[in-house]
């Protein structure tokens, strides 16, 4: 199979295309720009509220005027993300794809299909003129990825229909109806810089080639965090040895994905270096066997480096005593047996990067009980309060509760029973998603999420399973027409 095969033709067309236009969270401006000439081009109302959320309407095709308007949502922004070796720049390079069996990859790069691939369904719909559906309004959002900001400043009003289907999810044949709320923690620890002790070695230790994954979605999958294991052997290290000094901590990017990478440089006695780089030896191995089934890619290197100047030790010891101690991972599951066994809170430590004069730490936290992510949050703002840091947590978005009875949910059911002769599985998701914000908004709507099969987003190993993409449309335009 090569791209000019893939199925429906007509999305995966939509979907090159987006991919040509860069639009980072934040920096989505050219695509506002395109989706607005687009609406315009094809003779549909087109709005841009002053958020920069775009919205494309279209009328009910012949027959189906008096049905009730469907918005169907996706985001028009990317995780960003490449390996660490690859030169690309997400302002203004294109993605680029191929095929690998079954999947649609890109070359080193995140690829866009969160949410790129339910932006082309849309524009697809729109576009097409031999689709059965009522009125449609096609919602396309910005900067769902670093906070939900787009669908926070949407204004009431903005959207009109009486059902939404988010088209941002990553398992075909699941049906998403609830989702959890989130927000982030952050922590800063002051420090000044002083010389390395007398005689020191320097050393320079990176860890890399770890699978990470998106924060909420695959965190019960005990994939390893790179700021965890870093911290870990600094732990030992420091316990271990006197005169072991921090002069910097860089790990992790964004704060809704695993930290894959990360790196250290330590001031260490010149006569224990031989310990200490036997010591990561050691525990290497140790920590390859002990993630041998989530991460079997690791790459450990330490190698000598330049002298410069140390955070001083007190703050140092703190601040690695502080990630030794501080909650990573699943903190509780989902009581409610219709959400059977569902992680329903988590932390995530996301990155960390020193300065001249400061170490700066970004986490996130997830839960579908807004209560118990309020307790999460102080967690982990007394952890690194006790070691000395500033620590604060956001505002963050709501959980999307499921609704005890749903037309669209029994109408999506039913249609994908009639189409593919299965039972989908209906159920929620510890990811975040702007379902949360709108049922503040617009408490009347009911919503359902679905969408093709991606695996490994918010990573370089991003892909979509092809054939799940037809499924998905087929679906959609049987929804579209028994609505």
């Amino acid at each position: 199979m090569n791209k000019n095969e893939l199925k429906p033709a007509s999305v995966f067309r939509q979907f090159a295309k987006i991919n040509t236009i860069p639009r980072p969270s934040k920096h989505e401006e050219k695509m506002i720009d395109f989706l607005k000439g687009w609406g315009e081009s094809h003779g549909l109302e087109t709005k841009v509220d002053e958020t920069g959320n775009v919205i494309i309407r279209k009328p009910a095709s012949k027959g189906y005027e008096d049905r009730k308007t469907v918005t169907l949502q996706s985001h028009m922004d990317m995780v960003c993300d490449k390996l660490v070796d690859v030169d690309f720049d997400f302002n203004s390079d294109a993605i680029q794809t191929y095929v690998d069996g079954g999947w649609l990859k890109a070359k080193g790069t995140t690829l866009g299909a969160d949410d790129g691939i339910g932006c082309a369904i849309e524009l697809a719909i729109l576009e097409a003129d031999d689709i059965e559906h009522g009125p449609l309004e096609c919602v396309f959002t910005r900067d769902e990825e670093t906070g939900l900001s787009g669908a926070e400043g949407m204004k009431s009003g903005f959207m009109t229909g009486d059902y939404l289907i988010n088209l941002d999810s990553e398992d075909e044949g699941e049906i998403f109806v609830s989702c959890a709320g989130g927000r982030n923690t952050t922590a800063k620890f002051s420090f000044v810089r002083v010389e390395a002790p007398a005689g020191s070695f320097f050393l320079s230790a990176q860890l890399k080639g770890l699978t990470g994954g998106h924060s909420g979605d695959d965190i019960n999958k005990k994939r390893a965090n790179a700021i965890k294991l870093l911290g870990r052997f600094l732990f030992q290290t420091m316990n271990r040895y006197d005169g072991v000094r921090l002069a910097q901590f860089h790990a992790g990017k964004l704060h809704n994905a695993i930290p894959r990478d990360g790196r250290f440089v330590i001031a260490v006695p010149n006569g224990l270096k031989e310990n200490i780089k036997a010591d990561w030896n050691v525990f290497s191995a140790q920590v390859e066997d002990e993630f041998h089934v989530t991460d079997t890619q690791m790459v450990w290197s330490m190698e000598s480096t330049d002298p410069e100047p140390v955070i001083e030790d007190k703050v140092a010891r703190n601040f690695v005593w502080a990630i030794q101690a501080v909650d990573n991972g699943i903190y509780a599951i989902c009581q409610d047996p219709e959400l059977n066994g569902m992680v329903e809170t988590s932390s995530n430590i996301a990155a960390i990067h020193s300065s001249e004069s400061e170490l700066n730490i970004l986490s996130s936290q997830r839960s579908n009980v807004m209560s118990n992510l309020d307790n999460m949050c102080a967690t982990i703002v007394a952890t690194f309060q006790l070691a000395g840091a500033e620590a604060w947590s956001s505002d963050g978005y709501p959980a999307w509760k499921m609704r005890a009875e749903s037309q669209l949910r029994d109408t999506v059911v039913n249609c994908y029973k009639e189409l593919f002769g299965k039972e989908p599985v209906v159920r929620g998701i510890h990811a975040g998603l702007e379902c949360g914000l709108f049922s503040e908004r617009y408490p009347q709507l009911d919503m359902v999420s679905f969408g093709p099969t991606l695996r490994d987003v918010h990573t370089p190993d991003e892909r979509l399973y092809i054939p799940t993409v037809q499924m998905v449309w087929d679906h959609l335009l049987l929804v579209l027409k028994n609505i």
